[in-house]
């Protein structure tokens, strides 16, 4: 730490200052025990939790209620405000800003999570239904990158909850109830990708391992494994290289391009509808057999429950 001094405060002894530095590195909002490196400008509430490593730069903020888990970073001029929690090894760049004070209820974040430059996470919401003084709830799974300039909102009514779980790229925006990745069966962590400038409508499920593309409007549910684009987007295949990049084997990935040409390429996607198609996939004992397969036709099914939107447009292919 460099300790200015101006002209009206002049001592007689370096001594002076040297025993003013000690003092200064003993006050809570910049110890450096246990790891922990505070920055003398931040301001960290003493009642705020703080793990062991974490890293607060100049000009941050750390509320009361706010939980920093081990090792988490906080750049310069980022803030975590009301009752937040980050998990482990979380990065807070520049600018961002997670949580609210003034807004009941909580924002979890968790572990392994980059909230990128000028980001704004746990805020409130834009729904017209929000009723001031309720519990509003986001829930933020595991190994994310939000980039910069995104948004993420709370839910809008007590019972709803915002769940998070892919990578959200630059100038997004997640609004109030929306249940996007949903939790796989299988162990594979779920991945989903969006590029810039996409659209996605409420009550709309974004299914594990799949792709939106730039510019995609979605107002409809997105199946596990597909790839959609367009201004009302289109299921356009399978999202392939997502699945490689994701270790999916070979022999899955083959699987599951079988299932999606019997859905969605053969001629009986023009002359059979959905509920047949699906039927005839789950036949095939060997094709059906194989777990991924199921996760993609059951992904699909529930698609087509009560209160859900639909799968998104598809166009009607003909031969193989």
């Amino acid at each position: 730490m460099i300790l200015r001094l101006t002209p009206r405060r002049r001592f007689p002894s370096p001594f002076i200052a040297l025993s003013l530095r000690r003092l200064s590195s003993s006050l809570p909002n910049i110890t450096e025990d246990v790891g922990r490196s505070i920055h003398p400008t931040a301001i960290v509430h003493p009642d705020a939790v703080i793990g062991k490593g974490v890293s607060v730069g100049p000009f941050c903020t750390v509320g009361s209620s706010a939980k920093l888990g081990n090792g988490c970073k906080l750049y310069p001029s980022s803030h975590v405000f009301g009752n937040t929690e980050l998990g482990d090894s979380c990065v807070v760049m520049i600018g961002a800003v997670v949580g609210d004070d003034d807004l009941p209820g909580y924002t979890v974040v968790g572990c392994n999570n980059v909230i990128g430059h000028h980001a704004v996470v746990g805020v409130k919401c834009q729904d017209m239904k929000y009723k001031a003084g309720d519990d509003f709830f986001l829930h933020i799974g595991d190994n994310n990158e939000i980039r910069e300039f995104c948004s993420i909102h709370r839910s809008s009514k007590p019972t709803d909850k915002t769940v998070w779980r892919w990578l959200l790229t630059d100038m997004s925006k997640i609004s109030s109830l929306y249940e996007v990745c949903s939790y796989s069966l299988f162990v594979k962590q779920d991945y989903t990708h969006t590029a810039g400038a996409t659209v996605v409508h409420q009550f709309c499920h974004i299914g594990s391992f799949s792709f939106i593309g730039g510019g995609s409007v979605v107002s409809q549910d997105v199946p596990k494994y597909m790839m959609v684009t367009g201004e009302r987007a289109e299921i356009r295949g399978l999202n392939l290289e997502g699945l490689r990049r994701s270790e999916f084997t070979i022999s899955e990935i083959r699987s599951l391009r079988r299932a999606y040409r019997k859905i969605f390429i053969s001629g009986d996607a023009v002359s059979l509808g959905m509920e047949e198609r699906l039927a005839k996939t789950e036949q095939d004992k060997d094709l059906y057999g194989v777990p991924v397969v199921r996760e993609m036709v059951q992904s699909i099914r529930d698609s087509f429950s009560e209160n859900r939107r639909g799968i998104s447009k598809f166009r009607h292919w003909s031969g193989s």
